[in-house]
């Protein structure tokens, strides 16, 4: 059999966040007690009024495939939301929603890029942006932030580094793994800079000071990209969305109906649900996520790790290891196997991320506190 596996694909890197994972669960297999601190997903079931919004719709046979857009109802109130929440205007017409915020993702740079076309990125970076890149033909080139800085983009970076192939700046606020904000100052000159602003903006909702912005506040040249998973704790449904500039929607779209038809339609009308009326429970969700952001803070703060500037946003700390291991990489596995605690390895999100290790604080405040338990005795054995 010929299994020659496409260019495409090879370069396509692994997720060590999921390696990490992997290995703790066949460490659990064994029997074997593994405080997970590395994943990205919200430890909350979702909310009830957004759940029996769902089972309303599979009760009333509402699954059939939607509009490829998605659903008027969903799309509309996405553009209430973004009205109410950042006072921006958005028609319903220039969103189209989505499997989940990876498949705007795709099609987003589908739409941008030409072969060698080029995207700003920082550095370190969500994992995956590098690679939803290359797979549309583009190159990502990397842009350092630094943590004395609070890990924001500085516009005379992102200006020296653009070129005559450069198709888009891609931003992302709150931040994954850093979780910190860019200003609004700042976000307001990257939008005037010239190309395309990419703005993620899935951790929005979970922000615990100041208030997130979105990139449409400062420029209609943008794409958004934004989903239910992290705020509404929904990441099994898979839905997200893209709002689009007009003259791209209609080639996202037949990227959308022949690669995807549409998002699910019990998970549409789910969406319309937490829009509309689960603020209270986002509430809620956020005012925990704090008490164990500020715990965890405190606790690595005091096992030596360097926290320069606190996160104020997502569910993440990105702390700095350099005093125990200049190899992250190692570092994680060595504390996940001595430890038994799961972390993800700066280096999985850039090179300017080696040295440092993410911790995410989407667990229990029990299980947060044993897993630092956990991480200061092994420590103390360095």
């Amino acid at each position: 059999m010929d299994c020659r596996v496409s260019e495409k694909v090879r370069r396509v890197k692994p997720f060590m966040v999921m390696e990490v994972l992997e290995r703790a669960q066949q460490m659990e297999a064994q029997g074997i007690s593994v405080v997970h601190l590395e994943v990205g997903e919200p430890d909350f079931d979702t909310p009830e009024v957004i759940t029996e919004a769902g089972k309303a719709a599979l009760d009333s046979g509402d699954t059939h495939y939607t509009h490829s857009m998605g659903k008027v109802e969903l799309r509309a109130a996405i553009a209430r939301h973004y009205k109410k929440t950042y006072g921006v205007e958005v028609s319903p017409d220039r969103i189209i929603v989505t499997s989940g915020t990876s498949p705007a993702i795709f099609m987003t740079f589908c739409a941008l890029l030409e072969p060698g076309d080029e995207v700003i990125v920082s550095d370190p970076h969500y994992a995956c942006y590098p690679n939803f890149i290359r797979f549309a033909g583009g190159v990502p080139r990397f842009v350092p932030v630094h943590e004395d800085d609070g890990f924001q983009y500085t516009p005379r970076a992102i200006r020296e580094a653009v070129t005559d192939r450069t198709r888009a700046i891609f931003i992302n606020s709150p931040a994954n793994p850093m979780g910190t904000l860019l200003s609004p100052d700042r976000m307001e000159e990257i939008a005037g800079l010239g190309p395309v602003v990419v703005s993620d903006e899935i951790y929005h909702g979970l922000v615990y000071e100041g208030r997130e912005h979105s990139i449409l506040e400062f420029s209609d040249n943008a794409f958004v990209l934004n989903g239910f998973s992290k705020a509404y704790a929904m990441t099994g449904w898979r839905l997200g969305y893209v709002i689009a500039p007009e003259g791209y929607v209609r080639g996202i779209q037949c990227v959308h109906q022949n690669f995807f038809i549409s998002a699910a339609s019990m998970a549409q009308a789910a969406g319309v649900a937490a829009l509309e009326s689960a603020a209270d429970d986002v509430a809620a969700m956020r005012e925990v996520y704090d008490k164990r952001r500020r715990y965890m803070i405190r606790r690595l703060k005091g096992m030596g790790f360097g926290i320069a500037t606190e996160p104020t946003g997502a569910f993440y700390v990105f702390a700095n290891a350099k005093k125990f291991s200049a190899d992250s990489y190692k570092l994680a596995f060595d504390i996940l196997e001595n430890a038994r605690v799961g972390v993800t390895p700066g280096v999985d999100f850039g090179k300017n991320g080696e040295g440092y290790i993410r911790f995410s604080y989407a667990n229990s405040l029990e299980n947060i506190e044993e897993g630092m338990n956990r991480l200061e005795h092994y420590l103390t054995g360095l």
